[in-house]
């Protein structure tokens, strides 16, 4: 993640606009490694390495294997963990604009049956429980075609992953694609800071004051744009950060609760049963029998 004063993430330009998609891979260290947005999808493909990735309000660990779809205009980023060596080839990734094939549906009304998998990446997606070779299998075969044997290999991967039984949605946060760049702005520099500060005290006037607003006019402007109100946008960060301690670690649950910014385990273990169904006890009782 990048520091406070570099808070906005990049902004990517993925297509020249002559293909359907782009291929693209990289591996660490690398300077595409960075908190950044674009207007396209982008299909992700993790094949070395261990770290924590951030899709939107999201925080979860990753390894070789993890797949992901995001939207446009969904803030994203990888980190590798600094124990890790450099690899040449961590990343596979397709960026592509689904707006093009929707524009297709007169033509092939078949392909109205992924408007689906475009709503659910809106919140970012991760694929479950597929094998990386045969994911590997995948992306390389797109990496060496060009032309409709390209475009049909991923149509196929497309209804694949469309069907995929195994998913879980990261983002609570559903950024208006239609907001302004200057708007945008703003809702990344909220997003970075909270994900920079969330095991801290977080006060709302300060938040607000970082873009510039009143703390009445933020708290309008933030839920207009993402659908939800800062605190429980705060708290969805917190607790997605106390699953993965949860999951991972054997802290014991108050350590967590701290850990992760709230000052009252009471709270904690309300707000968690609120989002999640479960205790945090309970939950850490499934992970374990999964």
């Amino acid at each position: 993640m990048t520091r406070l004063n570099k808070t906005a993430p990049a902004v990517e330009l993925t297509n020249d606009g002559t293909d359907t998609l782009r291929y693209s891979e990289h591996g660490t260290p690398s300077p595409l490694i960075r908190w950044h947005i674009h207007d396209d999808h982008e299909l992700h493909l993790i094949t070395a390495t261990t770290g924590k990735f951030f899709v939107g309000d999201a925080i979860r660990n990753f390894e070789p294997g993890h797949l992901i779809l995001t939207g446009p205009r969904l803030p994203h980023n990888w980190i590798t963990d600094p124990d890790q060596p450099p690899v040449p080839l961590r990343d596979q990734l397709i960026h592509f604009n689904a707006a093009r094939i929707t524009d297709c549906l007169g033509a092939f009304p078949e392909l109205s049956e992924l408007g689906p998998l475009w709503e659910k990446a809106k919140y970012g997606i991760e694929f479950q429980g597929r094998d990386l070779d045969r994911s590997r299998r995948d992306f390389d075969r797109l990496r060496n075609s060009r032309g409709l044997e390209r475009l049909l290999l991923f149509l196929d991967l497309l209804h694949e992953l469309n069907h995929w039984p195994h998913f879980r949605l990261l983002s609570t946060v559903q950024i208006n694609e239609f907001i302004n760049e200057a708007a945008q702005r703003k809702i990344n520099t909220v997003i970075d800071y909270v994900f920079e500060h969330y095991a801290t005290p977080i006060n709302l006037g300060d938040v607000a004051r970082l873009v510039g607003m009143s703390e009445n006019y933020f708290s309008s402007f933030f839920r207009k744009t993402t659908g939800n109100r800062f605190v429980e946008f705060l708290n969805r960060v917190r607790i997605s950060r106390a699953c993965t301690l949860l999951a991972e670690t054997d802290r014991q649950i108050t350590t967590i609760c701290y850990d992760v910014g709230f000052n009252n385990v009471a709270n904690f273990n309300r707000r968690f049963h609120d989002l999640k169904g479960v205790t945090p006890s309970e939950y850490r009782h499934q992970t374990v029998d999964r």
